[in-house]
């Protein structure tokens, strides 16, 4: 965010440093600006009934410029009300009812511009992505987990008994899709949830769990289909040709699941003989702000011995890993195309020189009921 006061001609600082600032709050509500700049402005919208801290600090800097400009490469949630809230902070009297308005209201409040609208202006800058689809049958060991899951029936953990079934299996099946490590933490959550419960549905439950983590504990990394594809594509002679010794050639992976990162982190070095400074595992647990930003300086750096970057969706927002990267891996399929696009934004984008190589890879289940992520 850029703004100027009487105090200073121009500061840049992170809205969600001044959101949690009392000090920066006092002075930003008795401050007044020729211009604020607010990027990333979709993480600024009102959604639902209670606002963010970031939305309310936004609304107050809306009323406190003489120009407010909003910039954001990423698409909005798609609710109407949401994008509402940022049109009426630029001119607050340009929609009336958030929930129903047209074009009209908001002509000449929003500009929109893709790669093909500048294109002829940055020639040779965008490169045609190269995608590939890794869709990997199951193993037995999986198909045999997945048999489990799809006629597990849990009894004791929602009052409205179908809704709260159905909505635990649908988190069960989206964790194991992207890893057993993932989907073993997700049973061990919910075991220590029920730990005090007592009576029949709740000792039946725990038993359905345990029978289900067995099978997943069975899928070891060499049964672990999709694993195994993701270390032959990266192999020397796989089909992302990449070179760990070559230090312009780095590769960042994608995946939902912390439990995933760990397990990708302890097998990857063994596998593809790696030695541990070759790797960075940026999450947001625990993780500072600076921690984060040298992980990302570090990869961007020629002299840095990091060749792969395995990352949570903390990542897929806001960081440019594309000076010397143009691979990357979605390890696990997001059930949004908005983080699709964040994601690959990350490699994809203005000062790229070399053709972007986006893989995705997935399990693809015998089982009927469970289509894995095809079915989404």
């Amino acid at each position: 965010m850029l703004f100027r006061s009487h105090h200073c001609d121009k500061a840049i600082i992170s809205i969600d440093t001044l959101k949690q600032n009392a000090e920066f709050r006092v002075w930003a509500d008795k401050s007044y600006w020729d211009v604020i700049v607010i990027d990333e402005a979709h993480n600024v919208a009102f959604r639902g009934s209670t606002l963010s801290l970031r939305a309310k600090l936004a609304d107050l800097l809306s009323r406190h410029s003489d120009t407010l400009i909003m910039a954001s490469a990423t698409p909005h949630d798609g609710k109407a009300a949401s994008f509402a809230s940022l049109m009426n902070m630029l001119n607050p009297t340009a929609i009336a009812n958030p929930d129903d308005y047209g074009p009209e209201d908001i002509k000449g409040l929003f500009l929109r511009r893709y790669k093909k609208h500048i294109q002829d202006q940055v020639s040779g800058s965008f490169l045609e992505r190269q995608v590939s689809k890794h869709a990997v049958p199951a193993s037995p060991q999986e198909e045999a987990v997945y048999d489990r899951l799809a006629d597990a029936r849990f009894l004791s953990f929602d009052h409205t008994r179908r809704t709260g079934q159905l909505l635990f299996k649908t988190v069960l099946e989206k964790s194991l899709f992207s890893s057993p490590a993932a989907c073993l933490e997700t049973i061990r959550q919910r075991l220590r949830k029920i730990e005090k419960e007592t009576g029949a549905e709740a000792d039946k439950d725990r038993v359905t769990l345990g029978g289900i983590a067995e099978a997943i504990e069975r899928v070891g990394p060499d049964k672990f289909s999709k694993y195994q594809r993701l270390v032959k594509i990266l192999q020397p002679g796989g089909s992302l040709h990449w070179d760990p010794a070559n230090p312009a050639d780095r590769v960042v992976l994608f995946t939902e699941r912390i439990e995933t990162l760990r397990f990708l982190e302890q097998n990857l070095a063994r596998d593809l003989k790696l030695k541990p400074e070759q790797i960075a595992v940026v999450h947001g647990s625990g993780v500072e702000d600076v921690d984060l930003q040298q992980m990302v300086e570090d990869f961007g750096r020629d002299k840095s011995p990091v060749r792969l970057m395995l990352a949570s969706d903390i990542a897929s927002e806001g960081l440019n890993l594309h000076f010397l990267c143009h691979k990357l891996i979605h390890f696990d399929i997001p059930w949004s195309l908005m983080v699709f696009q964040q994601r690959n934004g990350r490699i994809d984008r203005y000062g790229q020189e070399k053709q972007p190589h986006i893989a995705y890879l997935y399990t693809e289940p015998e089982h009927p009921k469970l289509r894995g992520d095809l079915r989404i």
